[in-house]
Order: C-alpha cells, then structure tokens, then sequence
C-alpha cells in the first residue's frame, strides 16, 4: 500500500531547467520512483548527462530545447514532450535564473530577464501543461525562502519567486476542479552552479549556516523524497501548499 502511494510507475513528466542542479536531481529522482521523463533546457546538448543518467535507471528519457522566456518555444516544447512521452502527468517549473544587485541599480533589462524567466515562464509552463492534462495531473513549482522572506539585494528574484507562490494558490485553487494538483519546493541553501559564487566566500558561508538549526547546508538528494510526496499519490488531497525544504531555515527566523 505503502510503495504504490510513492510510486511513480505509469507517469510522464517533464523537469524544465533539467540539465544541472535542482533540475537535473529533481528529473533523476522522479526517475527513480517509476516516471517516464521529458527534460528540457535551451541548449540540447546541455541535457546529455540527465539523459544518460535517466536511460540508466530504466527509463525513457527524452530531451527538449525550450526557452521559458519565449511563449511560442514553452507550447512547443510541452506539446513535444506531451506526444513523445504519448500524455503528461507531471510538470516540475524548475528552470530560473538569479543575479543579486542593490535595488537602486537594477536596470529593467535585469528586472525583465529575471522575472520573465522564474514567474512569467513558469505561469505558462503550467498553463500549456494543464491543458493537455486530460486525466488530471501535478504541477510542481520550485520557490525560494524568498518567497517568504525579503532578502536585500535579490529584488527582481524575490518578487518573481513571492509572485510564483501566489500563482501556485490561485492555479491550486482554480484547478482542483479539472483534477490538477498545483504545489511548491522552496528549497533552502544548496550548493549549485547558480550559487556557487556565494559559496566562494567563507564569510558568508559562516552566516548561513549560524541561520541554519540543522547546521548545514542542503544536499541535492535531500529534495528529492519531498519531490516525489508532492508529485505521487501519498499527497492526493495536498494542493496550493509549499514545502519548505530547508533545514529548519524559515521555522527559525
């Protein structure tokens, strides 16, 4: 009983942002539990890896180029994955971008990269997927502790990550009625090519881990048992929440 509630077995998904960190573990971990995946980055060859390593765990894995900041690109990218994978069950919205500057500097051109990749891409991500749900389905958002917290210096990526939270409760609550669940990953502080510059000073790496009660920082293996709860059906009657997954980070503040 146990087992097939956390089973995956039977589902198609497509992970954006697949090609490296949360995507790429997210993508692998759904694999694992059974799902047959579409994963999707702008650049084909960036996904060979997540492919190779999702063909080794059995499954069919099967590469998409999509650009989230292009509407025309995020339809055709969800109706390639939708037919090669013959229906979709699962979208995980992954794929964002980050770059911190004082808010009195930043430039619409920053502003709009930002947001039109981590709130507006993932808004009609979601929207393409739900209308090729025909059975009903799950969508994952990734969030950010800066969907709840203000964090100086990450204006554009804050207010596209609090917008993505807000949008995750209205498409949960709208969307109950046609049978798509629609919840969120806010993941803590983990190490990955989009922060690792962070992690370059010991500084700071001192003060996030004083903010942190279980004393360290996330490991990429550690969102993926909260991932596969949120897209199986151990959490059927579980929409328009999100999941910190964050060592105590948010619960301590």
């Amino acid at each position: 009983m146990i087992d097939r509630l956390f089973s995956l077995g039977g589902k198609r998904a497509l992970v954006t942002g697949a090609s490296r960190g949360i995507g790429r573990a997210l993508a692998e971990g759904l694999a694992a539990a059974g799902a047959d995946m579409a994963v999707a980055a702008r650049r084909l060859e960036s996904l060979d890896g997540t492919v190779a390593a999702i063909r080794e765990l059995g499954r069919k894995a099967m590469p998409i180029a999509m650009d989230v900041t292009q509407i025309a690109s995020i339809r055709a990218g969800v109706a390639e994955a939708a037919v090669t994978l013959g229906g979709l069950d699962i979208l995980i919205n992954n794929a964002g971008i980050e770059q911190v500057a004082p808010s009195l500097d930043i430039e619409e051109s920053l502003w709009n990269r930002i947001v039109d990749t981590n709130l507006k891409g993932a808004f009609f991500t979601a929207q393409s997927a739900a209308r090729l749900m025909k059975k009903g389905g799950v969508i994952l958002n990734i969030c950010s502790l800066t969907s709840e917290r203000g964090v100086p210096t990450a204006a554009p990526y804050g207010s596209s990550k609090s917008g993505l939270l807000g949008a995750t409760r209205t498409l949960a609550a709208e969307w109950a009625q046609i049978g798509i669940r629609v919840n969120a990953l806010a993941p803590g502080y983990f190490r990955t090519d989009l922060t690792e510059v962070f992690y370059q000073s010991e500084d700071w790496q001192a003060s996030m881990l004083g903010k942190i009660p279980m004393g360290r920082f996330g490991e990429l293996d550690d969102l993926i048992g909260a991932s596969v709860f949120l897209c199986s059906d151990a959490s059927r009657y579980v929409t328009g929440v999100c999941l910190p997954v964050d060592g105590g980070t948010l619960a301590a503040l």
